[in-house]
């Protein structure tokens, strides 16, 4: 039996266009990060005692971390936060991009506690703030929101999960960083900011449409 020539035509459009995927999936030209859920909203106070709340990022890609104000073994987490600071006011893959960097102090605190562990730690108050309130509000946001565990004990030490997440400026999470791994957390942050920046900056236009295939094939790092 002859098959008609459109016929023809509309199976080798399908084979093209399978054949495409397949080859997009497997080469990933494009990459993306992972649109996880929404961030939670909140209203805390940052260092300076003014009011911080989740609109206050709104339209910025954020990196958030959680740690007590006084922390004898929080080194790294903050070493982590000023490298990624660093590269972020010096790399011009960032040009004309927001990137603020918050630390949500766990427990009750006061903005003098605040202040005091923005000082200590080196963060500017501008491009990285610490921000916090009750205890109860904290919960709130680092536990039921941003699902990371903390406890306070008795003696008022802080157990908590070190974490990083990051926010786009439409308020989804689209990178999660619970375990420290073999490559630098600093370098990894720094590389997947300009994976997200790369996404932004194309968001409109003809490639916008390759990077909406790279979600669908989950061309993930």
């Amino acid at each position: 039996m002859l098959i008609p020539r459109w016929l023809k035509a509309v199976g080798g459009v399908f084979v093209l266009a399978a054949l495409g995927a397949i080859a997009f999936a497997y080469f990933e030209p494009v990459q993306v990060l992972p649109r996880i859920r929404l961030a939670p909203g909140y209203a805390l106070i940052d260092d300076q005692g003014r009011p911080y709340t989740s609109e206050s990022g709104r339209g910025a890609v954020t990196v958030y971390t959680f740690a007590p104000p006084v922390c004898d073994s929080c080194e790294t987490i903050e070493s982590t936060m000023s490298a990624v600071a660093e590269r972020v006011a010096t790399d011009v893959s960032f040009d004309g991009l927001t990137v603020r960097l918050v630390t949500v102090a766990l427990g009750d605190t006061t903005p003098s506690e605040l202040a005091a562990a923005a000082d200590r730690s080196g963060a500017d108050g501008d491009r990285w703030r610490w921000i916090g309130g009750s205890d109860d509000d904290v919960r709130l946001v680092v536990g039921e929101g941003f699902r990371r565990y903390y406890d306070i004990a008795d003696d008022g030490t802080v157990d908590f999960d070190p974490a990083f997440v990051i926010t786009d400026g439409a308020g989804i999470v689209r990178g999660e960083y619970r375990y420290q791994t073999l490559a630098d957390d600093a370098d990894k942050l720094t590389s997947h900011l300009e994976i997200l920046a790369d996404e932004i900056r194309y968001s409109s236009g003809a490639a916008s449409v390759a990077y909406e295939a790279a979600h669908l094939f989950l061309c993930y790092p």
